[in-house]
């Protein structure tokens, strides 16, 4: 039974695409019919696809064969926010300090809070530095990661926990805290929980998911440059 599923999976080149996007609308649908925010389509859609590879013992290689192309589409969707981002550049001429200042705040309070956790709960150092790159993109966090002898895998994880959580969170925290300037609400989506969170922020508004993908990449390369600073506090 294994090994038939597996060859379904290895013999199409779209059957683990369809199973992605069909978990995803899925979890859209139940959203939608409950209204209860646990029911994130992304958070239902990813366990949807790893209960049903677990249940049949489908390789991830096999599944990768259509999954990946759902990978090539998110980039090329990521691309595409440089669009949204011209279409806001007075917004962004208007409020460049403050954006810069309050993706850097984020990137700070990112490292300095992991900091206070490492030494709560005696995190090793390879454990540290394994979690410091968790709020950004998988690309930028597993080379820095690997650049500093941490656990790939491990870092991976923290980035879609990351991802997943910013994208479940984001609304309840902006109401709670009464954040309702556009900018604002973008930026620290997009600082705190890169593409999965922006994925959020452009549901809430045009100048939300542009500021948000203009920190996906400003947040990075912060991230990069303050990496030897925190990695050397512990």
């Amino acid at each position: 039974m294994n090994e038939t599923m597996n060859e379904i999976f290895l013999g199409s080149a779209y059957f683990g695409a369809a199973l992605t996007i069909g978990a995803f609308m899925f979890g859209r649908w139940l959203q939608k019919k409950t209204g209860f925010i646990l029911f994130n389509p992304i958070l239902v859609g990813l366990l949807i696809c790893i209960a049903f590879l677990k249940i049949f013992n489908i390789d991830y290689e096999a599944y990768n064969q259509g999954g990946k192309y759902v990978s090539y589409f998110l980039n090329l969707a990521t691309i595409s926010l440089a669009i949204l981002l011209y279409e806001q550049f007075e917004a962004l001429k208007k409020n460049y300090l403050a954006i810069l200042l309050g993706i850097l705040s984020g990137v700070l309070t990112t490292g300095l809070t992991l900091l206070i956790f490492a030494i709560i709960f005696k995190f090793s150092h390879t454990e540290y530095v394994t979690l410091i790159p968790h709020a950004i993109t998988t690309a930028m966090g597993m080379a820095l990661a690997e650049q500093y002898e941490g656990y790939v895998s491990i870092a991976v994880a923290g980035i879609v926990v990351s991802g997943i959580t910013g994208n479940v969170v984001a609304v309840p925290v902006c109401r709670l805290f009464r954040i309702t300037e556009p900018v604002a609400r973008g930026i620290g989506i997009g600082t705190a929980s890169h593409a999965l969170g922006t994925a959020k922020a452009l549901e809430m508004g045009e100048i939300e998911g542009a500021m948000s993908g203009l920190s996906i990449a400003v947040a990075g390369l912060m991230t990069v440059i303050t990496m030897a600073l925190f990695a050397g506090l512990y």
